[in-house]
């Protein structure tokens, strides 16, 4: 059985117009692209680049990182054995040309639709595909280990295994933990490291420095590779003297080049950097290391959008642009200011600014994604308290605890999904000590076409059993700026979660008076008989419509916002118990952990035994990509399904 909530798959095929994709419409496979001349394949790249701008203008995608990656893509499925020898893609945000080449660029007008291809390189959908992609710094542990099996499975031919991974990913810690025990395992690992000097947002840290600096000649490589042919044809080099080779080469290039090479002294064969858009030197290279044993590194240096002005001119806005005209680059204007409700991360971001102007102790924290969770606004205004950890979100909850400790009122915006990295850090270096660092979770819930790797379905449960750990979400813009107000009060202790969802909200006129809110309750927004219906967050909008719907079948449905998880409102639940009404709770997130599993355990423990109808994201299931709406209706979650739930529960009360 699949642990994947799914759509029927969308199989459509639109065959590739031959006269545009002369090249490309020919390639069902790697196999078909190995059987090209050298001379063909710059001519490939510009038909893939061509086609991602042709279609991603109108079906929007992860754009920048895939086009600034066309050449090393072609290179890896030119040199490799694919897919016998395992490409390892790192978040998969530049692995658009791979399924290009890779059978899909017929269904590629599906990309990111429900049923259709998933916007990150999954297994479950090609052979190519070797491991799961959608968050950073993973490539270079599991090819680490697919590379240890190969070996103790003794394969023959001799299995390659490629990591693929960005300047951004490998500043995480995970992708030091791989070097660290590549390096010591000796596996037959290439770890090819893709500098573009970008993350979504400009790169921070002393690591992004480094690569930015780090620089060897085209003639001390050339020397290098021809010295290390002629001394294994005369079989002076072999495996065994391979590490006090490589040692006396590095010592011998930091003596005359003055420079210490971080990889190198880790005994890794480090090579580049090299221009990451020749393809002719990049085949060249592949194909001369790609039999070395042990681990290897392979610096390239690429222009993330390259091939199209706009976007290597502005590569932070064009990581996912939208939709825009592919002839002009315009992009597809937003809504004017004012007109319509604004985003969760910006009321965040906003409102964090207003309370950061009163409250010297404020500072804000993000691991890499400072415009993504509107941290940048506090940023723009107050730099000295505003801090971008880069792709490190362990450190950036350990490092909010030790602000705490010493005073601070630390407020870490992350996406959900990607908090889930950072729980040993939220336990041990902040609830231990009951610290009072504020935890902004956003895009918490099912966020649309990034699907599973994305989606925030799992912060209620894996936060709910965290002692001393408040979790609250508000139902629009106005209560998440209440509790952010509320989150900031002197005498509030311990941690507290405030999540809320990607997108827009439902309030225009969101700017008013903050006020605080007690912690752990609720409150009833509509009298009703038959049925209570418990919400927590902003889908009390869906189950608001869908209690009128229950209304015109005549069933009277009571609607409580309880606003908190933990604590929870026990007066509510007490009200709701005297009058035996049965329980329908609505969530956006798992069912299991959360606000449904919360009431059911309060009644146990509390002695009674009404029927409890819990509605969110199945348990135990990953949810595929698609719209928030078309997930919403797959997962039984949306306005029809609420309401047929609450008539249903009126139904068994009468039997």
């Amino acid at each position: 059985m699949s642990n994947i909530v799914s759509a029927r798959a969308n199989d459509s095929v639109e065959p590739l117009d031959s006269s545009t994709y002369p090249i490309l419409s020919g390639i069902t496979s790697p196999a078909d692209l190995r059987k090209l001349p050298m001379e063909k394949l710059q001519d490939l790249c510009s038909e893939i680049r061509h086609f991602l701008i042709s279609e991603l203008s109108h079906n929007p995608g992860h754009f920048g990182s895939s086009m600034g990656a066309v050449e090393l893509t072609v290179a890896l499925h030119y040199v490799f054995n694919t897919p016998y020898d395992r490409v390892v893609w790192d978040v998969g945000h530049q692995a658009y040309g791979h399924k290009l080449l890779t059978g899909r660029a017929g269904r590629f007008h599906t990309n990111r639709t429900l049923g259709g291809l998933s916007g990150f390189p999954s297994p479950s959908e090609s052979e190519y595909d070797t491991f799961s992609a959608g968050h950073a710094s993973n490539s270079i542990s599991a090819a680490l280990g697919m590379a240890v099996a190969s070996q103790l499975q003794n394969d023959s031919p001799q299995r390659q295994v490629v990591a693929v991974i960005g300047d951004a990913s490998i500043s995480g810690g995970l992708a030091f933990e791989g070097i660290n025990n590549a390096a010591n395992a000796k596996a037959n690992v290439l770890i090819i490291l893709n500098d573009n000097d970008m993350s979504i947002d400009h790169n921070v840290g002393s690591l992004n420095s480094y690569l930015a600096h780090i620089n060897t000649s085209k003639g001390y490589n050339t020397i290098r590779y021809r010295i290390y042919r002629f001394l294994r044809a005369l079989h002076l080099i072999s495996e065994k003297n391979r590490s006090r080779i490589l040692r006396f080469n590095n010592s011998l290039k930091s003596l005359i080049t003055k420079e210490q090479n971080i990889f190198e002294g880790l005994d890794i064969r480090y090579f580049g950097p090299f221009d990451g858009h020749d393809l002719p030197r990049i085949i060249r290279v592949l194909n001369d290391i790609k039999e070395m044993d042990g681990p290897r590194i392979l610096h390239l240096r690429t222009v993330k959008g390259r091939g199209f002005t706009p976007a290597e001119a502005d590569p932070a806005s064009w990581h996912a642009p939208g939709t825009f005209d592919p002839e002009t680059g315009k992009r597809t204007s937003p809504d004017k200011a004012g007109t319509c409700p604004p985003k969760y991360q910006d009321v965040f971001g906003e409102t964090l600014v207003e309370l950061a102007r009163k409250n010297p102790k404020i500072v804000g924290i993000t691991a890499a994604m400072p415009s993504g969770t509107s941290i940048s606004k506090l940023q723009e205004v107050m730099p000295e308290r505003t801090f971008d950890v880069g792709i490190s979100e362990g450190h950036a909850v350990t490092f909010a605890g030790g602000l705490a400790k010493e005073g601070m009122l630390p407020y870490v915006a992350i996406y959900s999904s990607f908090l889930q990295r950072a729980y040993d850090h939220i336990m041990h270096d902040v609830a231990l000590m009951d610290l009072p660092v504020v935890f902004a979770i956003d895009r918490a819930g099912i966020v649309g076409e990034d699907g599973a790797t994305h989606h925030g379905l799992f912060d209620l449960s894996y936060l709910s059993d965290v002692p001393g750990m408040t979790i609250a979400s508000p139902r629009n813009e106005i209560y998440l700026r209440h509790l952010l107000y509320t989150s900031q009060l002197p005498g509030r202790k311990g941690p507290m979660a405030i999540r809320y969802p990607r997108g827009k909200g439902s309030v225009t006129d969101w700017r008013q008076p903050m006020k605080e809110l007690p912690i752990g309750k609720g409150e009833k927004l509509r009298e009703g008989t038959d049925v209570a219906v418990l919400t927590i967050g902003p889908i009390a909008d869906t189950a608001a419509r869908a209690i009128d719907a229950a209304a015109e079948k005549g069933v009277s449905a009571a609607h409580y916002d309880m606003m908190f998880l933990k604590p929870l409102d026990e007066d509510i639940l007490n009200e709701i118990a005297s009058k035996g009404m049965p329980i329908v709770t609505v969530e956006d997130g798992s069912v299991k952990g959360g606000l449904g599993s919360a009431v059911l355990e309060w009644l146990s423990a509390n002695g009674h035994s009404l029927s409890v109808t819990r509605i969110g994201t199945p348990s135990g299931k990953f949810v595929t990509h698609g719209t928030v709406k078309q997930l919403h209706e797959l997962c039984s979650m949306d306005e029809r399904s609420i309401a047929d739930a609450i008539i249903i529960a009126k139904e068994k009360t009468r039997k």
